[in-house]
């Protein structure tokens, strides 16, 4: 048991010390994906919808390709800071873009997994689609 623990907290550190500032948010949004692809598949029953391997493969490949996108942000803040010094200026801001977009995943990842939770069965307090629906207009409106 204790070289399994051992064996967790080294991959949180490297994974940590590898993304940095994104560290949370791609954690975050990694836990969200698994969360939202299991209360999917148990909201499915209670929908009357058949589970295919098709439908979970393509479930499992729309969380791959947002992990992508948050890797398209890094990519365009590594080419925003990149471009500022070419032009003689320091950005003094790092992976906002990415930030960004996995705070934006991560905030559609809670509205589903509301989503899913309320045809569960299960009741929901008002206030939590309110917060994240909320959340995620932020987000959008910091964007533009």
């Amino acid at each position: 048991m204790e070289k399994c623990k051992r064996a967790v907290i080294a991959v949180f550190t490297v994974l940590s010390a590898w993304l940095g500032v994104l560290a949370v948010p791609v954690l975050l949004l990694a836990a969200v994906n698994v969360i939202d692809y299991g209360t999917g598949l148990t909201a499915a029953k209670f929908r009357g919808q058949k589970i295919s391997s098709y439908k979970s493969f393509r479930g499992i490949a729309k969380k791959i390709c947002m992990w992508l996108l948050v890797a398209v942000g890094a990519v365009l803040d590594s080419l925003l800071a990149y471009a500022a010094r070419q032009a003689g200026t320091e950005l003094h801001f790092g992976c906002v873009v990415a930030s960004l977009a996995a705070v934006w995943l991560i905030c559609n990842e809670i509205i589903s997994i509301l989503e899913n939770v309320a045809d569960i069965g299960v009741a929901l307090p008002p206030f939590l689609m309110k917060i994240a629906g909320s959340l995620k207009s932020q987000v959008e409106s910091k964007i533009d």
